[in-house]
């Protein structure tokens, strides 16, 4: 058997038609200027149903849930990034561009319900530039914004040329495995500094890491139970709906309170949300970087790492914004990758030439962004019982823009009512957000029934929950071989992440694409299972 694939045989049900996926028959390249001006002409004439849409009281839950899910990863790698790059680039910056390329973002992109932020990769990338500046004797900074102008010359190009034609080829293989990585990520740094970072330190009294463990549950758990009751048939609709809604903003109010108590009762207050004391650059620079000073020899070869940011850049960009244009999401307005490409790369010049954060889509806020803004509706089912079902989101440019500029606000005159929110609650919204994102995801889906193993009666799962499995009349044998070469990748990406060589991150995403196209070359997986393995 090809690759141990192969199973017993089993008819196949016909594949599910396949909407083409956009711009499929488009060259890889087009002429300069085309793919830009067909977004924009698509997608200008719903600019005023962007805002219009955006009028609601769903967009103020969205709006009250995204701001810390947006705020605290800015603080967190900010003042990591601090760290290691010597203060050269800390919290200030990281929080001022998410807020000032956020709301750019959400007025000019294609897609205003992908939300652009700081990411893991990057943050790994440029402290492996601060370190690379120090072996060759440059400044950082200079150093920075001449890598930075490569790579967004690179993207600039890119995006008048059409290159996202090529990331529009890929497929749910690929993008769920980016999807289960990042929700991992989050999931997995939110339990260690809760673990390892309280409840197993044998520093940290044991008032203060049963508080913290307490706080972050409450979040986490209110959240996530108040969610799921969208579906209780107790409540009347609206209420269900109003209650869903605002689970996340209930959890996180859930998770002060419940840190303020804990911190009152046991005497020992929890770690508060490290914001800035002032508005300024972290170590006291000016705003503008010095461009010259760096030796003209340094600016030229500037390209060379700058050609892996403009990959790291590209493939995250495109891959999120894949994943909130997946057929699944229901969307109805016109998509802009080219569009989306080419303000990103205009925002990472502007950001390198002042010393901030190049910021790109964010995978789990993103998700999390199109799951705040969804539609639900009761339907009668094929048995007359009603049920709930998701019709579609609301498409609007409405959230975007007030969560970042609720972030501006917040950098400029909020700071110390931030510095008051218990770090542990954050930790709780760092879970949700990370398996709320994996709500809907086949590969997720696949990989729980693969390790429950005899626990999980398939046959049954086959017989009652069918619309929902597109796999179930594929081999068992040809769906664990594929889920666990997916489980495969997804490890070794989390270790590369971690590792030294974690600059070549975006090589294997790049990678994924032609490990498919090798299954179906190898016969490991027929195009028929393929088409249900890999459905969108």
């Amino acid at each position: 058997p090809a690759l141990g694939f192969r199973g017993p045989a089993v008819r196949l049900a016909a594949p599910p038609r396949r909407a083409p996926a956009l711009h499929a028959t488009k060259p890889l390249v087009e002429a300069p200027f085309v793919g830009v001006a067909r977004d924009v002409k698509g997608r200008l004439p719903y600019y005023a149903s962007d805002v219009k849409d955006g009028a609601s009281v769903k967009s103020v839950s969205a709006v009250l849930y995204l701001f810390f899910a947006c705020l605290a990863p800015a603080v967190a790698f900010g003042s990591l990034q601090g760290v290691t790059t010597g203060g050269a680039i800390g919290a200030v910056e990281y929080i001022a561009s998410t807020a000032v390329c956020g709301i750019i973002y959400a007025l000019f992109s294609a897609q205003p319900l992908t939300i652009i932020g700081s990411t893991g990769p990057v943050l790994a990338f440029t402290s492996v530039l601060h370190a690379l500046a120090g072996k060759l004797g440059v400044p950082f900074l200079p150093l920075y914004a001449w890598t930075g102008l490569w790579a967004s010359a690179m993207l600039f190009v890119g995006a008048l040329c059409s290159l996202s034609n090529g990331v529009e080829r890929l497929t749910r293989f690929t993008d769920e495995i980016f999807s289960n990585l990042i929700s991992t990520i989050f999931v997995y740094e939110a339990a260690r500094d809760v673990l390892f970072g309280a409840l197993l330190n044998p520093n940290v009294a044991a008032a203060s890491a049963f508080s913290t463990a307490f706080t972050a549950a409450a979040t986490f758990g209110t959240a996530t139970w108040l969610a799921a009751r969208r579906s209780a048939e107790a409540l009347k609709r609206p209420v269900r709906n109003f209650v869903a809604d605002f689970a996340p903003a209930i959890g996180i109010a859930t998770g002060i309170a419940a840190g303020g108590w804990c911190g009152a009762r046991s005497g020992a207050p929890l770690a508060k949300l490290a914001m800035p004391a002032s508005f300024g650059t972290t170590s006291g620079r000016p705003w503008l970087v010095p461009l010259l000073s760096l030796d003209v020899k340094y600016r030229w070869l500037a390209a060379i790492p700058a050609t892996m940011v403009a990959v790291l850049l590209f493939f995250d960009q495109n891959i999120t914004v894949r994943i909130v244009n997946s057929e699944s999401n229901k969307l109805k307005k016109p998509t802009g990758y080219h569009q989306d490409l080419l303000v990103v790369s205009i925002l990472s010049a502007a950001c390198s030439v002042v010393g901030l954060p190049w910021l790109v889509a964010a995978t789990v806020r993103s998700i999390n962004h199109v799951r705040a803004n969804s539609v639900y509706e009761t339907v009668a089912n094929d048995d007359g019982a009603s049920e709930l079902e998701f019709v579609g989101c609301k498409e609007q440019r409405v959230t975007g823009f007030a969560i970042h500029a609720a972030i501006a606000a917040a950098l400029l005159g909020g700071r110390e009512l931030l510095a008051k929110t218990p770090k542990a609650a954050l930790m709780g919204l760092f879970m949700y957000l990370g398996t709320s994102a994996l709500k809907g995801n086949q590969m997720f889906a696949r990989s729980t029934e693969l390790l429950g193993g005899p626990l999980v009666d398939l046959d049954k799962l086959d017989e009652t929950r069918a619309k929902d499995r597109p796999w179930a009349t594929v081999p068992r044998a040809t769906t664990r071989g594929f889920t666990l070469l997916q489980l495969a990748c997804l490890g070794g990406m989390m270790t590369l992440k971690s590792s030294p060589l974690g600059v070549l991150f975006p090589v294997i995403i790049a990678g994924l694409g032609p490990l498919r196209w090798l299954m179906l070359k190898t016969g490991a997986v027929t195009a028929d299972e393929m088409a249900l393995l890999d459905a969108d």
